[in-house]
């Protein structure tokens, strides 16, 4: 993680507290931290917008003020970040963006792309619409990981055991990939699969041993779980079987289906964004 450029989304009522708390954090590592402040920009009135020759146009001065306002609060919030930065003696730069909240994935992947990972802030799970773009910018339009649930990013100085929902699936790879500099400074890597399908061509004999020898090569110190599911959720099963072992990160892939199936009909995925109790490093 040292040198890392980890991203950071966070709104412009984000506590400057649990900022600080994350800028701590990636100043421990060393790391450089790239600071995204964004807003919801206020509904356009076209309603009240004359159309020539009927009649002048004319934008009402109320939204002009709301948009000053919201620019003000953002500028004001990035004063108060960039001096978090210099109190914590940390490179970085800080940026804002009041967009529509269809047009914030791609703000937030044009930063994401050239950043090691990012961390959207607990302040951003209201309103709905600013977080799921989020997470849609980063898991989707950039190659980085994203670290959801994690006021403190305690994550990122070396979380003590790290449970990684595991399947022989390209997604999943490529989230412990993407993880593999927090899970080398872990005590311990958990790889628990569940309700495998033991054959040659699924997920072996074995499964999860394969990814717990290639870890071990890095350092890693791994133990393999298989667990039935009995029928509850994976999400569920993902979250009890974490507890229960004591994991204070869960690493998995995500969107093994497609985005607009997941909505429809719910799955692994969306149950994990959607809950906030567990740290959890996502992967695409």
């Amino acid at each position: 993680m040292k040198n890392s450029t980890i991203l950071i989304v966070a709104g412009k009522d984000a506590p400057l507290d649990r900022l600080a708390q994350k800028l701590e954090s990636l100043r421990a590592i060393p790391a450089r931290a790239v600071v995204l402040l964004v807003a919801k920009m206020p509904i356009f009135p076209y309603s009240a917008i004359g159309l020539p020759p009927l009649g002048p146009i004319d934008i009402p001065p109320e939204w002009q003020e709301d948009v000053a306002n919201l620019r003000a609060a953002l500028n004001d919030k990035a004063q108060a970040v960039e001096a978090l930065l210099q109190e914590h003696d940390l490179s970085g730069e800080v940026a804002t963006e009041a967009c529509e909240p269809s047009m914030l994935a791609d703000v937030i992947a044009r930063r994401a792309m050239l950043c090691d990972m990012a961390i959207i802030d607990e302040d951003l799970r209201t309103p709905e619409p600013l977080f799921r773009e989020a997470v849609f910018g980063v898991l989707f339009r950039s190659p980085a990981g994203l670290l959801l649930n994690d006021p403190k990013a305690a994550a990122l100085n070396g979380p003590k055991r790290v449970f990684v929902a595991w399947n022989s699936h390209l997604h999943s790879a490529r989230a412990v990939h993407q993880a593999l500099p927090l899970l080398r400074r872990a005590d311990e890597v958990v790889i628990a699969s569940f309700d495998p399908v033991m054959t040659e061509f699924r997920e072996g004999e074995d499964p999860g041993a394969d990814v717990a020898k290639w870890l071990t090569h890095h350092g890693c110190t791994v133990t393999v779980q298989q667990y039935p599911s009995g029928g509850k959720d994976i999400a569920d099963c993902i979250l009890d079987r974490s507890k229960e072992m004591g994991a204070d990160l869960i690493v998995m892939g995500a969107y093994g289906r497609s985005r607009m199936r997941e909505t429809i009909f719910g799955g692994t995925t969306h149950s994990m964004i959607a809950q906030s109790d567990r740290p959890v490093f996502l992967g695409r």
